[in-house]
């Protein structure tokens, strides 16, 4: 293996027996036929399974809504996108030289899809207890903070209130465009708080997902300003 996918390892605290399939995982569809895609939709099931096994452990007095809640945040894509950068990812990921002059080293979508690739790999390399250790060291620290923002009102909700306590209409979101395959899309959604003159955009795997996003940027823009 070479240094900077040795150092890689290091980082990730996984040996990897068959090295190839560290390579495939840090691979972008643009780079090539042999991509990280399969084990990304891997690794989303793994992923999925072991935070909910982490939680389960943790909060054991916890209703399933609230443990759902918890794993939805802590499973999002700018989660991943925060442990991938965390992770040096971006400057592992082998992308095609017209996707890497357009910054996708630091897309959040393309570096979340990578984190769950590397899980899925790990699975394959070593099974599900070698892919559950790095799952719980990557997302216990992650916790405490996650379950907080977890119990608290979801951004849609607190936008909506924050802009009817100040008597203004409520805002708009439309899909700007969507992006994948059928079956694994990235939704990019628009808030539009017309009162402020503010339009926030959110990525996510779910327009669901994407509207909670931009309606947290917005939230954050309009409370700076009033600040």
């Amino acid at each position: 293996m070479n240094p900077s996918l040795e150092a890689f390892s290091q980082r990730l605290g996984h040996s990897f027996r068959q090295r190839e399939l560290l390579v495939l995982a840090l691979t972008h569809r643009s780079y090539g036929a042999d991509h990280n895609e399969r084990l990304e939709f891997l690794g989303d099931a793994v992923l999925n399974l072991a935070v909910s096994d982490l939680l389960f452990d943790q909060y054991d007095d916890s209703p399933e809504g609230d443990l759902t809640r918890i794993r939805a945040h802590l499973v999002r894509q700018d989660m991943l996108h925060r442990i991938a950068l965390s992770l040096g990812i971006p400057a592992m990921l082998r992308l095609s030289e017209g996707e890497a002059r357009g910054g996708g080293a630091q897309r959040p979508s393309i570096l979340a899809d990578a984190m769950e690739a590397i899980i899925g790999a790990v699975y394959r390399d070593a099974g599900f207890d070698a892919a559950q250790a790095l799952v719980r060291r990557l997302f216990s620290p992650l916790i405490s903070e996650t379950a907080t923002q977890a119990w608290a009102k979801d951004a849609k909700t607190q936008l909506q209130e924050w802009l009817q306590a100040r008597r203004h209409s409520v805002p708009e979101y439309r899909i700007e465009t969507t992006r994948g395959r059928a079956h694994d899309q990235t939704f990019v959604v628009v808030c539009a708080v017309a009162s402020h003159g503010v339009e926030a955009r959110g990525e996510g795997r779910s327009r669901r997902a994407a509207e909670q996003e931009a309606a947290r940027i917005a939230l954050e823009r309009l409370s700076a300003e009033h600040e």
